[in-house]
């Protein structure tokens, strides 16, 4: 019961958790080419996406969705030329947010919440973490096609 009304109050203060992120990202020296080169209008989207929906992410989702939906941002991001590592700063700093924002708003009532609480903070992280891995692999997907075909050159030689 606990985690569906932590999941609630962070649907609820999505907007402001987005913006808070929003504002991270643009100050960060770590996500200079995210913010040169990702439209303002898709990156608010996006921040906005995680946070509004987190209930259908942990609850509905399977691992082969998540994987797909971060695979094809990897691919987006790679395509934009966002260094990986800027990609995996801006999901770390995501579900830092997140963690922060849940210690400033939603304190124990009761320590029998605490098992609730641990588990939503264990299926968040361990969606962050497959989230990812997998904007990783649309990188690596993304590098394999730009790879120029060595058998090809070596056979024309």
């Amino acid at each position: 019961m606990f985690a569906v009304r932590m999941i609630q109050l962070i649907e609820t203060h999505a907007g402001k958790l987005s913006e808070e992120l929003l504002y991270r990202l643009q100050r960060s020296e770590n996500c200079r080419e995210l913010i040169r080169r990702v439209p303002p209008e898709e990156l608010r989207m996006r921040t906005d996406e995680i946070y509004r929906n987190l209930s259908q992410w942990l609850l509905e989702k399977t691992q082969a969705e998540i994987e797909d939906r971060y695979v094809r941002l990897g691919l987006r991001r790679a395509a934009q030329g966002v260094p990986v590592s800027e990609l995996l700063y801006a999901l770390s700093t995501t579900k830092e947010c997140l963690w922060e924002h849940l210690e400033e708003e939603a304190l124990l009532e009761d320590p029998l919440e605490l098992i609730g609480n641990l588990n939503l903070l264990h299926t968040v992280g361990r969606f962050f973490d497959r989230a990812t891995l997998a904007a990783a692999r649309g990188y690596e997907v993304a590098a394999h096609r730009a790879e120029p075909d060595l058998h090809a050159s070596v056979r024309a030689r």
